[in-house]
């Protein structure tokens, strides 16, 4: 298993390979190292691969799920233990607290527009560099970085720019974790070396970065990537970030990328510079407050439940918008912690490099983002409901499934069927018309009238509703009461219900419905034993998809 985390070759004090304090939290410690080996898993491992990566006993292993799976970061499938979107909120407290990706990523998303090309926003980890944004383009050969994502400074085009600032100390850092990792074995983001360079390289290219104020990246990730990249400056001049241009030679050498786009890339960044400079100060954002809640679960599970390191991840939960630099006393009233609970937990986090302490006040580090947001930040829509749908069929013993609207036709984009003798027979990527459905009717009453695509309305059963004005009058009732039941208009026999699905800004950018044969359930059974479990799965969904949209983009399907 290759470790996300170089340092762990090279111990130094903050870092992971050192001495752990006589007051860091043990429990902790092991519950962050699960998470990082399920990380570097691609999200899903099983608990006896966890036991091996980790070294951690079996029971030791279990416990830390659990907990994990209380939090609502880990969903337990069987023997495997799976991320769930829930535990981004940690990469989204440092993020927040950041604030560059709200105030930036709308200039990097116009620029990628602009050039046709995928643009990422990058920050400095050390000796590496983590993506905080991508705004990728949509092709057959693509980027496959995501946010969080960790890589060499040695490596890339924002790796120059930041070292143009790094001390004596640092770069005695970077020589021994080359010395110690020659193939960039602790950085999985990219292919190994295969041919080791020295190291005067890197240095002749940071000097050139610190004369031209610019990079290029020819193709020293992989064969065919280019890259152009830019430090974008902060009031005090110091580099906050920087935005990067990423190419293919299919359509650009690193001579053309430079020559065609750096006039572009140059005035992106002084427009970034001018929204740092004009930003005002984030009002302070409402803090979790969640010792009492951990405290409850320690009494329902017992001692499956490991309070120390619940109480360590909420720690981080504490920062945010306007809660950027913390003293000890704010984290604590945030987290409703007592000053000695939370003074280990930070010890704990600074020991493992994802606080540093500035005098009296602590900050989140980027590395907060290598604990699942790499392979969370591409999740899509679909795989955020499916494990709520399985529960819903399982609860109602009834198919649960998630549609999109597609003009004037629904798309099942994910779906749980039941395994009765008979039942809804319909499969993921299943077209219907929207009129005659519970899924469609749904997301048309969320359309303003004048949006609704309603083509001529066939009669599929004798119950469809086929005259228009008839039809419109359906929709405003279904959009006030926030909810559609459907009985027989699609199929005889076939009875449906669903709600919407409602991203952070309000809108319905989809539905789940329950549907069963009308022998099932009455109409009036629908509304009062399967609406509240379906408004409720829909609920559960809508907060995962809050906190994995924050972010990043959620594909819908």
């Amino acid at each position: 298993m290759r470790s996300t985390d170089p340092t762990d070759h090279t111990p130094a004090p903050g870092t992971p390979g050192a001495t752990a304090p006589a007051e860091a939290v043990a429990p902790l410690m092991r519950g962050i190292t699960v998470l990082r080996r399920l990380t570097e898993a691609g999200g899903t491992s099983s608990l006896s691969a966890l036991e091996k990566t980790t070294g951690l006993a079996r029971s030791t292993v279990d416990r830390i799920a659990a907990t994990l799976a209380r939090m609502g970061y880990v969903r337990l499938d069987g023997r495997d233990a799976v991320l769930t979107p829930r535990l981004m909120e940690l990469g989204n407290a440092y993020l927040a607290a950041l604030r560059l990706p709200r105030l930036l990523d709308a200039r990097a998303d116009a620029l990628a527009d602009e050039l046709d090309e995928s643009v990422s926003l990058a920050v400095a980890d050390r000796d590496g560099i983590r993506f905080i944004h991508q705004a990728t383009r949509r092709r057959a050969m693509s980027l496959s970085f995501r946010i969080g994502d960790l890589l060499p400074a040695e490596r890339t085009a924002p790796g120059p720019l930041f070292a143009t600032g790094w001390t004596p100390g640092d770069w005695d850092r970077w020589r021994e974790r080359r010395a110690a990792d020659p193939r960039d074995l602790g950085f999985p983001a990219v292919p190994p070396r295969e041919h080791p360079s020295g190291d005067e390289q890197f240095e002749e290219w940071t000097r050139e970065a610190a004369s031209r104020g610019w990079t290029l990246d020819d193709q020293l990730i992989e064969p065919g990537l280019v890259a152009l990249s830019a430090p974008v400056r902060d009031r005090e001049g110091h580099v906050a970030c920087v935005v990067s241009v990423v190419s293919h030679t299919s359509r650009h050498t690193a001579d053309s990328l430079r020559d065609s786009l750096l006039p572009r890339l140059g005035a992106t960044v002084r427009a970034m510079e001018r929204d740092l400079r004009e930003a005002r100060a984030a009002p302070p954002a409402a803090p979790a407050g969640l010792a009492a809640w951990t405290g409850a679960s320690k009494q329902e599970l017992g001692r499956e439940f490991i309070e120390s390191l619940a109480r360590g991840l909420t720690v981080i939960t504490s920062f945010g918008e306007g809660r950027a630099d913390l003293t000890l006393t704010e984290v604590a009233q945030a987290t409703g912690l007592a000053r000695a609970t939370a003074r280990r937990a930070l010890i704990t986090l600074e020991h493992l490099g994802y606080v540093t302490a500035h005098g009296r006040t602590f900050a989140l580090t980027p590395r907060v983002l290598a604990l699942g947001f790499p392979p969370l930040s591409r999740t899509t829509l679909p795989q955020i409901a499916a494990p709520h749908l399985a529960e819903l069929a399982d609860r109602l013993h009834d198919s649960a499934s998630l549609a999109v609207l597609t003009a004037d036709e629904i798309q099942y984009t994910a779906r749980v069927a039941t395994s009765r003798i008979m039942s809804v027979n319909i499969t993921v990527g299943t077209r219907l018309p929207a009129h005659p459905t519970s899924l469609g009717r749904v997301l048309l009453a969320d359309l303003p009238p004048a949006a609704r695509h309603l083509p001529e309305l066939r009669a599929l059963t004798p119950r469809t509703v086929t005259d228009p004005a008839a039809l419109t009058k359906v929709l405003d009732d279904v959009r006030r009461s926030g909810y559609a039941l459907v009985d027989g208009e699609l199929e005889e026999g076939l009875r449906s219900i669903a709600v919407p699905v409602r991203d952070r800004t309000g809108r319905a950018v989809a539905a789940v419905n329950v549907a069963m044969h009308s022998t099932r359930r009455t109409l009036e059974e629908c509304v009062g034993e399967v609406l509240p479990e379906l408004s409720a799965t829909a609920g559960r969904i809508e907060a995962d998809l809050r906190v994995a949209g924050r972010f990043t983009r959620v594909p819908v399907a």
